[in-house]
């Protein structure tokens, strides 16, 4: 069951509402549950999860009116970067740690101290991993994993969740050949959600909703290629 502000009253009802009743800061609703099925029919309406960190506390569902997102195309390297990615020092691939990544992505260290990633979203997103829906990157070093991050795939929309690193630029490298896979095999989009320094320094930028919404409508059921989440992935610059 969720909850959502209908005029001057909060009411109840079984399923997310329309997102013509979002507050003006993109909460949709309150409520749902830890499953997979509540997350898919969100993240194909363009709703996602962001809980605090109290596992007591009604999930917070959002759809924000402006769209934090980046095109592959418009993908931006720094000169630093591309130093790095030239020694080949890091070797990255796909889907083969989401257990490990995403429990990494919980417990790293924040500037508020805290982690929206509760054990109720541990489990489910591992839930929609076996389903094909949730997927890893990591990059590794030496074998030992140093740095990932790990969303959702609906077609070819990218949804970045969270990430982490544990050794310098392993995670700036993962990222970059990421999106440079992303733009050679078709994703359109990928979606960073809410504005970060860090995803802006790559040429993500705002969109209004409508926008937003209409292209994950378009793109959404239209697949990758098999192979794009599969073998190792080059890292160039």
């Amino acid at each position: 069951m969720f909850i959502f502000r209908y005029h001057r009253q909060w009411v109840q009802c079984p399923e997310l509402p329309p997102l013509k009743y979002a507050l003006p800061n993109g909460i949709v609703a309150f409520g749902g549950e830890y499953s997979a099925e509540c997350f898919l029919k969100a993240y194909q309406r363009g709703i996602f999860p962001w809980p605090s960190g109290d596992p007591d506390d009604l999930i917070p569902w959002f759809c924000p009116p402006e769209r934090f997102v980046l095109e592959p195309a418009g993908l931006h390297i720094s000169h630093s970067l591309r130093q790095t990615l030239k020694r080949h020092k890091f070797s990255i691939c796909a889907d083969r740690a989401f257990r490990d990544v995403i429990h990494q992505c919980a417990i790293a260290k924040r500037q508020d101290d805290g982690t929206w990633i509760t054990k109720g979203m541990e489990e489910t997103f591992c839930a929609l991993h076996e389903l094909g829906v949730a997927h890893s990157v990591e990059c590794y070093l030496d074998g030992e994993l140093a740095g990932g991050f790990y969303g959702t795939c609906f077609g070819q929309i990218f949804g970045g969740e969270s990430m982490f690193t544990k050794v310098s630029d392993a995670t700036k490298v993962a990222f970059v050949t990421f999106v440079k896979r992303a733009q050679k095999f078709g994703i359109k989009l990928i979606d960073c959600q809410c504005y970060t320094d860090n995803m802006a320094r790559y040429g993500a930028h705002d969109i209004p909703r409508d926008d937003y919404l209409e292209m994950l409508n378009r793109y959404q059921n239209q697949p990758l290629p098999d192979d794009f989440w599969s073998g190792p992935w080059e890292c160039s610059p």
